[in-house]
Order: C-alpha cells, then sequence, then structure tokens
C-alpha cells in the first residue's frame, strides 16, 4: 500500500479514539415456566459499581411481577431475576426498552418457549420496541446473530486496529490473503470452544493481552521500517494464527455476554462468527479502497518515508493506553 493512504488512516485512528469494546449491548431473556409464568433475566452493561446505564425492559401490557426481582453485580454487569405472569403468555404483546434512544448501545431480547421454540430481536435506539411472536423461524435467529457479528467487529475498535497493524507490515496480494485467512481459522476456532465450554478464560486478562498483541505489532512495523526484518516480516500468517486464538477469545465473551439460543447455539454461532468476517472483509476493502484511490496523490519524499513509523507510533500509543486501561480495571 503506498504511503498517502497511512495519513488517511491515522485520521481515523485518532477519530476512533479509546472506545474499544465500550458498546455492550444489554441483555433480556424470558424463559416461559409455566402456562402463563416466565423466568426474566435481565442484565445491563456498567462501569464499575457505581454507574449503570439507565435501560429498563417494559414488559407488554397486563404483565404481573411475581416477587421482588433479585439483583447483583458481576464482569463489570448489574443484572436482576424475577417471574412475571401473563393472562395468555406474551404472544402479540409489545416489549419495549426504556431509555434506550438515549444511548449508542443495543438490547438484544431472548424469549424461551416450554415447546423448545426461541424468538430473538434486537432493539436499536431507532427501533427500541417489538411485538412477540407466536412462531419465530430459525432464519430469525441467523439473522440477528449475523447482524450481531458485524457491528461487533466494526464497533471493535481494538480488532480492527490489529488487522490494519497486520497490513501495513505485510506486503500485499497473497501474502495478505494468507496472513487473514489464518487470522480468521485461529479466532474462529477459540470462538467455538469457548462458545461450547471447551475453554474459559476471563474477559479481563483476555482484552488486556488484546491490546498487547497490537502493541507487539506496532513495535514489528517500527522494525521494518528500519530494514530489521523478523519473524513477523517473515512469517506473518504465523503471527496472526497466534494472535487469532487469543482475539476469538474476545469475540467469545461479546457472544456469550449477549447471550445464546440453547437449541440454536450452532445457528447463532455461525451466523455470528460469518458476520465477523463481513465486518472485518469490508474493513479491508474500505482501507484497500481508499489506498487504491489515493494512490494518485504525490507526497514530498520525507513525508512518504515518516509516515509507515508515525501511524506505526500512533498504534502503539493506542494500544499502549488500551492496555494499561485494562489492566487498571482488573478486579481487585
Amino acid at each position: 500500500m503506498r504511503p498517502p493512504s497511512w495519513l488517511v488512516v491515522l485520521l481515523v485512528l485518532c477519530a476512533a479514539k479509546s472506545f474499544a469494546h465500550e458498546v455492550r449491548p444489554a441483555y433480556l431473556e424470558l424463559r416461559q415456566i409455566g402456562a402463563e409464568t416466565y423466568a426474566v433475566l435481565w442484565k445491563v452493561p456498567g462501569r464499575g459499581e457505581a454507574l449503570r446505564l439507565a435501560l429498563y425492559p417494559e414488559l407488554p401490557a397486563g404483565s404481573e411481577n411475581l416477587g421482588v426481582p433479585r439483583s447483583a453485580f458481576h464482569d463489570n454487569a448489574f443484572t436482576e431475576r424475577w417471574t412475571v405472569r401473563r393472562a395468555g403468555g406474551l404472544s402479540g404483546g409489545t416489549i419495549r426498552v426504556a431509555g434506550l434512544e438515549a444511548t449508542v448501545t443495543d438490547a438484544l431480547v431472548r424469549i424461551e418457549r416450554l415447546d423448545g421454540s426461541v424468538q430473538v430481536a434486537r432493539l436499536a435506539p431507532s427501533s427500541p420496541s417489538f411485538v412477540v411472536e407466536s412462531a419465530p423461524g430459525a432464519m430469525q435467529v441467523a439473522a440477528i446473530y449475523l447482524r450481531l457479528g458485524i457491528e461487533h467487529i466494526l464497533l471493535g475498535y481494538d480488532h480492527l486496529l490489529f488487522v490494519l497493524a497486520l497490513m501495513l507490515i505485510v506486503a500485499g496480494g497473497w501474502c495478505l490473503v494468507r496472513t487473514i485467512t489464518a487470522f480468521t481459522v485461529a479466532h474462529s476456532i477459540t470462538l467455538g470452544l469457548a462458545v461450547f465450554g471447551v475453554v474459559h478464560v476471563p474477559q479481563p486478562p483476555v482484552e488486556a493481552a488484546v491490546a498487547l498483541s497490537i502493541l507487539l505489532l506496532a513495535a514489528e512495523i517500527v522494525r521494518r521500517s528500519r530494514s530489521r526484518p523478523s519473524l513477523t516480516v517473515r512469517a506473518p500468517w504465523a503471527v496472526a494464527l497466534a494472535f487469532g486464538l487469543l482475539h476469538g477469545l474476545g469475540f467469545a465473551g461479546a457472544l456469550l455476554d449477549a447471550g445464546l439460543p440453547e437449541r440454536d447455539i450452532p445457528l447463532a454461532l455461525l451466523a455470528f462468527n460469518a458476520g465477523v468476517e463481513v465486518g472485518q472483509l469490508m474493513f479491508i476493502g474500505t482501507i484497500v479502497a481508499l489506498a487504491l484511490l489515493l494512490s494518485r496523490w504525490r507526497l514530498p519524499a520525507a513525508a512518504a518515508v515518516s509516515a509507515r513509523p508515525a501511524l506505526a507510533y500512533a498504534i502503539g500509543t493506542l494500544s499502549a493506553f488500551w492496555f494499561i486501561d485494562r489492566l487498571a480495571g482488573f478486579p481487585g
């Protein structure tokens, strides 16, 4: 990729600031336990125990709480559990998340019936309510989790920054294809293993390690600009494979936080992973298109030489900030 494109990418990075993984969806689960009763789970993202998003579920008219909600704080999220009853069940009723319009996050709603059927809906600030269906299909589940995967990768600035760093190291062509393919295969493996409970790693260390992986790649970009080839430059696919296993655990954390339909876990996992890949390809395509568009511009020789290391230092500074911030967020 030619130097002018890096200047545009640098502006994108500056605009991204430090919002990596700050946009987490709220989660509402209603599990039918009787003809007219449901066990309710409501999870809202937090920023420590003192700060909670002002989001509140509004169940269909006629719903009656049975008992007082039980509250807890765990893994940087506030949860409430209670039981609700509604004559005739929830079908045909409207569920709304109050306060969603004033946020930049979404809310994932999952309804599981006694017959095992599941309805999943994703509410957004522009559409904070939906009507409960009587017979949802598998295609709806796939569409919801496909969109969830796309949004997660496009809002996961740290993962995108890692991909950008790989593009800065790789010369291009088939080498870039092999490197991105290795990253895809690796994070797909750990994503699946984590979702099915084969491996479990707490999210705070994973998120800190993801930031550290970007910092290490930034150092490799500087080494490359100084004509000091390393394993990363000679075999970037191997590095992408190794770090991809780590990033897959980060993807799994987001997916598990959002919740999975018990009977449709394979379908939801496949759709979410496909969404991640679609979003990743959209990002790569955008960067390549910008490079082709701006390759016609001419820069002074000094600016062209300094563009790559300058961008590397910008990536390194941002990832170092994320790393320190996430270490500070470890539970005491």
